[in-house]
This record gives C-alpha cells, structure tokens and sequence, in this order.
C-alpha cells in the first residue's frame, strides 16, 4: 500500500517533459506549415497569381489536411502508431524542399498537399500524447500543446519577412533541418508514447456523459457551428491581412508581415488562457466569450485607422485563440475513449473551413475587393450564440 501511494502521485502528475517536447514539435510543425501561408506575396510575384489561385493552394493544403486527420485519428484509436509522427513530419520535409524549387503551379499544389498530409498525422496523434500526459489537467495540457503551435505559426511570417522574402524562394530549402529536428524530438516521444499504449487503453475506458444520441450529435453540431465562425474569420487574416495592409494602409511586404506576425503571436498568448481557465470555470463559459466576445472588435475592423487596426488585430487574435483548447477537451469529454477521431475531426474540420474560407475570401477579393471580405467577416463571430445550445458536461462548472 505505501508502494502504491508513493507512486500514485506521480502517475497523476502533468508530465511537463512531455508535454514540453510535444509543444515544441507544435511548434516546429506549425512554424514550417505556416511559411507556405507567409509567402504568398512572394509566390505570387514570382508565379503571377491571381488571389483565386493562391486560395486553391490553402485549399489544397488545408483539405488535405482536412480529409485525412479524422482517418487517421479514427485507425491510430485502434491501433496506436507511435512513430507515425515521425513519417508524418518527414512528408512536410518533402514538401518544404519541392516548395523551394516549384518549377510551375501545379508543383506548388503538389508541395502544398505534402504538408497538408504531415500535418493531417501530426495533430490527432499529437493531440493524443498530450491528453496521455496531462495528469488529469486535459485543458492545461491542450493549451500547453496547442500554444507551441500557435507560437509556430506566428514565428512563419516573421522568419519569411528576415529570410525567405529577403533571400529568395529557394531559401525554403534550409528550413528542412527544423523539420529533421522535429523528427528526432518526435522518435523521443514515440519511445515514451509506445510505453503508454496500455494505460492509455485503460484510461479511454471512462463512461460517456448521460445525453441522448441525438442530443450528442447536436452538441457536436453546434461546436463545428462554432468552429466554422473562428477558421472562416481566421482564414480572412492568415491569408489575406497582408494584402490588406498592403492596399488599404500603403504598407510594404516586410511591415504588413510584420503585423500578421504580431496577430499570431497575440493568438499564441490567447491559447495559454483558454485550456486553464476552462478546467477552472467551465469549457461552456470559455467558448462562448473567445467567439461571441471578438464581435465588437471585428465589426469596427475594416473601419478605423493603421493604429487601431492593429490594436483591435491584437484582441480578435487573443480572445479568439482561448476557443480551440476549450472546444477540443469539451468535445474530448463527448465522446471519451475517441481521442484520435475526435481530435482529427476537429483539427481536419478546422483545417478544412479554413482552406474553404480561403478560396471563397479570395474569389471575393478578386471581385468585390479586399476592403468587402473584412466587411463581410465582421459578422462572423456573431454565431458565438449557437454556445448556448452547448450542455453542461459532467464535472464542466455552470
């Protein structure tokens, strides 16, 4: 008994080391997927393309994301595969290097596909050795992955303006040695993950919240409702709030990544919140403020100065950012014992409305303007009001 005592704290304990090693592949991950967003306005010179291709290219990266993360997630919740990250980050490698070197359009689409195909194996996996190591904490532990990659994704614009736009689209090429280092960082974990297989079955084995079939299909209707409002408004940033800042403000390509940047970074920090603060008061409540809460602050957007543009960026990107953590856990504690499936349902959907929302936003700045699709998204956030259709899960605060 005291053998058991002695060890029950640590079995319970919040890994950090894992959870640390996987936040920082998140990052690696996610800083080189977000390079192929970063440097649009240099594929574009370079290609001559219109905004309706460069939106066929989020498409094709992020629906291939989209199509196969719930796959995936749905075979790894029979049978685990450790080291799939590691293959998984090896295909966004090949798709760095054939970015680096696209001789045409339709190897930019092919480049695109091979990093929407690592990432559709990164995250449900990934998503999943986060919960194992949680310790009993699943919204500190998402939020602690999820930053990593938030951090990711605000570093790519960042390192496009100082490197890739200053030296070239062949400069890609040496972002490769990130991505071999997140695979020796992920066949680290992969060891601890094949530890863990046999615990992790048995902690999957919880029973289900007591609602009805269809009131559970509902719920996980109104979550993608709520997740279509954030990735629609997102996308209208990460893939056209340069081109804004461009035409509406006179920026050059440097500044207006440089904001692009800085809205990253304001999402990275809003994603620290939202896990935490849901174990502590309820996902319900974090989810209805981090998507009703922006609604102020995006319908004042396309209205107001470089100054305030920039200071309303900042909140949108950080309140915003508090949703995913809280969306992924509540719909996790749905549908206990489907990690894999429901984290790539929701990472793929996410990944899929943005790709939609970018090639339907860049059909819309071809004939309406850049102006008209931040207009038109403002009004996005208002479906925040679907949360009240949410139940209150069992242990979730009311």
């Amino acid at each position: 008994m005291t053998t058991a005592a002695a060890s029950a704290p640590d079995q319970d304990s919040t890994r950090f080391r894992v959870l640390g090693a996987i936040s920082f592949s998140h990052f690696l991950n996610d800083m080189l997927q977000s390079l192929l967003l970063a440097i649009y306005p240099l594929l574009k010179g370079n290609y001559q393309l219109s905004f309706a291709e460069i939106g066929l290219m989020t498409l094709t990266y992020q629906c291939t994301a989209s199509l196969l993360q719930p796959l995936v997630g749905l075979y790894t919740d029979k049978k685990p595969m450790p080291y799939s990250l590691v293959l998984g980050m090896g295909a966004t490698l090949c798709g760095l290097l054939l970015l680096s070197s696209a001789g045409s359009f339709p190897l930019l689409l092919l480049a695109a596909a091979l990093v929407g195909t690592g990432s559709s194996v990164f995250h449900p996996e990934s998503s999943r050795v986060a919960r194992m190591a949680s310790g009993g904490r699943p919204g500190l532990a998402q939020s602690i992955f999820q930053v990593g990659g938030n951090a990711g994704s605000a570093s790519g614009p960042l390192l496009a303006a100082l490197i890739v736009i200053p030296l070239g689209q062949g400069s890609i090429a040496w972002f490769g040695l990130a991505a071999l280092l997140a695979m020796a960082v992920l066949f680290k974990i992969g060891q601890w993950y094949s530890h863990q297989q046999r615990k992790a079955k048995a902690a999957a084995a919880t029973t289900p919240p007591p609602l009805s079939p269809a009131r559970v299909k509902l719920t996980l209707f109104a979550l993608l409702v709520l997740l279509f409002s954030k990735y629609f408004y997102t996308a209208s940033i990460t893939s056209y709030f340069t081109f804004y800042l461009i035409k509406h403000f006179g920026l050059g390509v440097q500044a207006a990544q440089l904001h692009l940047f800085l809205f990253l970074l304001a999402v990275a920090l809003g994603t620290i919140f939202g896990g935490p603060i849901g174990d502590a008061i309820g996902r319900k409540r974090v989810i209805w403020f981090s998507i009703l809460g922006i609604a102020p602050l995006t319908l004042l957007l396309p209205y107001v100065n470089l100054f305030w543009t920039s200071v309303l960026s900042l909140g949108i990107g950080f309140v915003l950012a508090s949703a995913f953590p809280a969306i992924i856990i509540y719909a996790q504690e749905l549908m206990p014992g489907r990690v894999g499936m429901v984290s790539g349902m929701f990472y793929g959907f996410a990944f899929g409305i943005g790709g939609i929302g970018a090639a339907v936003l860049g059909q819309l700045a071809d004939s309406h303007g850049i102006e008209f699709v931040y207009q038109l998204c403002a009004f996005l956030p208002l479906l925040g009001l679907v949360a009240a259709l949410l139940p209150d899960l069992r242990g979730d605060k009311v």
